[in-house]
């Protein structure tokens, strides 16, 4: 395994760009790669959420703080240099995608030798002594696929709570009291004081079982220009990052067990004008060809099904069958 070296930089539009590039570039049939970044206050929205609905814009804006869509499925999370990112990139083998432990077991192992007593957690956080320190999230494309996390390390627990918003169905599911109350930052469990520079260096040494044993892996000029151009077609884009948000007059929404799938529908004359997919699910596929595959039908159970039949839908839903986004929709 390499370690990317991201240069120190901090800003997300830069670093999930970073992120991307190495996956679609490297050679993951040889090596894996890890990389790690740290972003300046931003909201990190999941590939198939809404991003105004996830967001408190009065709070974001008057803030300062960036909202960047990611690749990967799963919900809104707030950055900012208080939290360490990690992103472990590698083929996609058959066994790891939603595999979490498989990628947060080597973090949970490095936590545990500075006196974190952590554990993987319902479907992708980490908890330390029942509070939720870090949150997961995966992607894969062409046979490559990237498990990146948070890590908690001494964030504004207060401006997580400010910035996002969060929805009553995952409140309820959750049992969540207060955000506040279930978060904790990494500092907290620490026996000794140290910098977030220092606790990124005992992670790395611990993954690669000794600082001696660190490959790092160059980023040539070439490729920071490639990134530098990938950074600016699509996370700077207001596009990608905040899309159009979509014209409905039905909204069909549920929390399943592997997430939350949200889908509006424009209907006019017993037609799908418009169909628009939502949530927190990790799923494989661009779940665009979905919608699209819906849009222009009638809106009736035997059309969606018919419709539904040519594809494999637990793999874009993450593991919600046909049957229930049927149900959901109908």
């Amino acid at each position: 395994m390499y370690f990317i070296d991201n240069k120190g930089i901090t800003d997300p539009r830069i670093n999930l760009a970073i992120e991307e590039y190495a996956l679609k570039t490297m050679d993951v049939e040889k090596d894996s790669f890890l990389l790690f970044y740290i972003n300046e206050p931003s909201i990190i929205i999941g590939r198939n959420q809404n991003t105004i609905e996830e967001i408190n814009t009065e709070f974001v804006e008057k803030n300062g703080i960036l909202p960047v869509r990611r690749l990967s499925g799963g919900g809104a999370v707030y950055h900012d240099l208080g939290n360490l990112n990690f992103s472990f990139l590698t083929k996609d083998d058959g066994d790891s995608f939603r595999n979490f432990k498989k990628f947060t077991q080597p973090v949970v192992d490095a936590l545990g030798k500075m006196g974190v007593h952590a554990e993987l957690s319902g479907r992708n956080d980490i908890l330390a002594e029942g509070r939720k320190i870090s949150g997961n999230a995966q992607f894969a494309t062409r046979g490559r696929m990237f498990s990146h996390g948070t890590l908690l390390f001494d964030t504004e627990i207060d401006a997580v709570v400010s910035a996002l918003k969060v929805s009553k169905d995952k409140i309820e599911s959750k049992g969540i009291k207060s955000i506040r109350s279930r978060v904790a930052n990494i500092v907290e469990f620490l026996k000794e004081p140290m910098t977030i520079e220092e606790f990124r260096l005992e992670i790395l040494n611990s993954v690669f079982g000794g600082e001696e044993n660190i490959q790092y892996w160059e980023l040539t000029e070439e490729d920071w220009n490639n990134i530098h151009a990938l950074s600016e077609e699509r996370y700077q884009q207001w596009d990608w990052n905040y899309g159009k948000s979509p014209k409905f007059n039905m909204k069909h929404s549920h929390r399943f067990p592997t997430g939350g799938v949200d889908i509006r529908l424009e209907v006019n004359k017993g037609i799908m004008e418009e169909v628009h997919i939502y949530g927190d699910f990790f799923g494989v596929g661009d779940i665009v060809e979905v919608e699209q595959l819906l849009t222009g039908k009638p809106y009736s159970k035997e059309a969606i099904e018919e419709a539904l039949d040519s594809i494999d839908v637990p793999k874009y839903f993450g593991g919600v069958t046909k049957e229930e986004i049927i149900q959901l929709m109908y």
